[in-house]
Formats: structure tokens, C-alpha cells, sequence
């Protein structure tokens, strides 16, 4: 079996993901999607990046129409 790897999650593949998480955690990831109208895709590879990575891009990041 060959692996294709891209540098993002599909919208496809974020719903076989989606489908293998607890309801409450699909709520969660879907509810922050719509929150700062991000892709569910995006919130999903933010999440994962942030587990792995302290440093990565987070959900404190994403806050659309804020200035800092």
C-alpha cells in the first residue's frame, strides 16, 4: 500500500476523521469551525499540530477580525 502525503487534511479525510471522534468532541471541533469560519479540516489540523508541537499555530492564534 502506498501513502500520499500533502501538506493538508482534505475535506474528505476530516470527515473519516470526524466520524472515529466522540459526538461531543465533533460538536466541539465543528462549533470552533464555525465560530471563526475556518474549514472543519483547518481546526482539525490545528488541533493535532498543537498536540505535537507546544509552539505550533493554535486556536488562541485564529481569532479573525481581533487586532492584537
Amino acid at each position: 500500500m502506498q501513502v500520499k502525503l500533502s501538506e493538508q487534511i482534505s475535506s474528505d479525510d476530516a470527515e473519516i476523521i470526524l466520524k472515529h471522534l466522540p459526538e461531543w468532541i465533533q460538536d466541539a471541533l465543528i462549533s470552533r469551525a464555525t465560530e471563526i469560519d475556518y474549514p472543519v479540516e483547518a481546526i482539525i489540523e490545528m488541533a493535532i499540530a498543537s498536540f505535537l508541537d507546544t509552539e505550533a499555530l493554535s486556536f488562541a492564534d485564529c481569532k479573525p477580525g481581533r487586532s492584537q
